[in-house]
C-alpha cells in the first residue's frame, strides 16, 4: 500500500493485562512468540516493513521489537491512548504520509484485506475523519463476548452504524441488546468492532486538538472521542470471516489465540 505509514502502538502498564504486548503465544510450530512480534508479523502481510513502526514509552518492548528486526519510534509517556500515540509517532518521525493505519498491538488476527479495505474507503469518502471496521459476529465470536460480559470481564468492542456507514456508538458491552431469536442465529446482527483505524494525519491532529471525552473516559473506548466532537467515523462492515478475530484483551484469550494460530498454520 503505497502512501500509507503503519503504527503499532504498544505499552506495558495495562491495568487488565500488564506486560501484554511481551505475552508469548504459541504457533502451529510450537514456537512462542511476544504477542507485539506477533502484530509486527501481522502488520508486513499489509505493508512494507520499512513503512511499519511500534510506537511504545517502554524500553521493554522497544528492546523486545528490535530483537525480532522491527522498527521502534519512542513516544511520551502522557500518550492517553493509542491514536494519541499514533500522533506523536508521526510528529516525531518527522513523516507526512497520506494515511496512518493504526494497528492495535492486541489484534494479531487482523485479517489483511479488512486493512486493506480500510485504506480504500477512507480514500473515497474525504468527509470522514477515519475508517475502521465491523465484522458481523458468528455464533462463537458472539458467545465469547457474552461470556466475558457475564463474567465481568471486558472482552472485544462493538459498534452499531447507520444506513450511510457512519458510526452511532462504540461500547465494551454487546450492543445492540438481542432478543432471544436474534441471538441464537447462527450469524447474530451484532458487529465486532477490530482494534484497526486509518486515519490522514490532519485527523490525527484534530483528535489531540479536541481533547478528552467524557463518553471516551467512561467506555475507555479513544474512537468514541471523534464522535463526541461531532466528528464522522466511517464503518466499514465485512460479513462474517473465516476464523475468530479475537484480540487478547485478557490473559482468558491466550488459549482460544493460540488455538486459532494453530489452526491457520501460523508460525
Amino acid at each position: 500500500m503505497t502512501g500509507v505509514a503503519v503504527i503499532i502502538p504498544a505499552r506495558y502498564k495495562s491495568s487488565r493485562y500488564p506486560a501484554k504486548p511481551l505475552a508469548p503465544l504459541v504457533g502451529a510450530t510450537s514456537i512462542a512468540k511476544p504477542l507485539i512480534q506477533r502484530s509486527w508479523e501481522c502488520a508486513t502481510t499489509i505493508a512494507d516493513p520499512a513503512s511499519i513502526w511500534v510506537a511504545t514509552d517502554d524500553e521493554r518492548i522497544a528492546d523486545a521489537v528490535r530483537a525480532f528486526g522491527g522498527q521502534v519510534v519512542m513516544t511520551a509517556e502522557s500518550c492517553a491512548n493509542g491514536t494519541e500515540r499514533c500522533a506523536d509517532a508521526i510528529a516525531r518521525l518527522g513523516i507526512e504520509p497520506e494515511i496512518v493505519v493504526n494497528l492495535q498491538g492486541d489484534a494479531p488476527l487482523t485479517p489483511a484485506h479488512v486493512v486493506t479495505a480500510l485504506v480504500d474507503a477512507l480514500r473515497a469518502t474525504p468527509d470522514v475523519a477515519m475508517t475502521t471496521p465491523a465484522i458481523r459476529c458468528a455464533q462463537s465470536t458472539y458467545a465469547h463476548l457474552v461470556a466475558d460480559q457475564v463474567q465481568g470481564r471486558v472482552g472485544g468492542t462493538t459498534v452499531v452504524f447507520g444506513g450511510d456507514r457512519r458510526a452511532l456508538y462504540f461500547s465494551k458491552r454487546v450492543i445492540p441488546h438481542l432478543p432471544p431469536d436474534a441471538a441464537a442465529l447462527p450469524f447474530p446482527p451484532v458487529h465486532l468492532h477490530l482494534g484497526v483505524y486509518a486515519y490522514r494525519p490532519d485527523a490525527l491532529r484534530r483528535y489531540v486538538a479536541l481533547g478528552v471525552s467524557e463518553i471516551e473516559q467512561l467506555e475507555g473506548l479513544e474512537q468514541l472521542r471523534f464522535l463526541a466532537g461531532g466528528v464522522a467515523v466511517g464503518v466499514v462492515p465485512f460479513e462474517p470471516i473465516d476464523w475468530d478475530a479475537i484480540e487478547l484483551n485478557n490473559p482468558t484469550d491466550v488459549g482460544p489465540i493460540e488455538a486459532i494460530l494453530k489452526s491457520r498454520g501460523i508460525a
